[in-house]
């Protein structure tokens, strides 16, 4: 009955884990800091940042301009 009881009384803590929060089309958490290995784009609410693998982040496929810019230079 002891051993019952030390064993309840170790485990139950463990068992009360607090609920990962998924972003990102569940590739992504929910953290206040995100690790060195991750990136953010979106935030998940006023605190958190949806930390996400760049490897699950899509690369924009959009050709670029010699400064590097996206958007199509001026007409003249």
């Amino acid at each position: 009955m002891k051993l019952i009881l030390l064993f309840l009384t170790v485990t139950l803590p463990l068992a009360q884990v607090i609920p990962v929060t998924k972003c990102w089309g569940k590739s992504g958490r929910c953290r206040t800091m995100c690790k060195e290995s991750e990136v953010f784009y979106i935030l998940c609410n006023a605190e958190a940042k949806c930390c996400v693998n760049p490897k699950y982040v899509p690369v924009n496929t959009g050709s670029s301009n010699s400064s590097g810019s996206l958007r199509e230079p001026p007409a003249v």
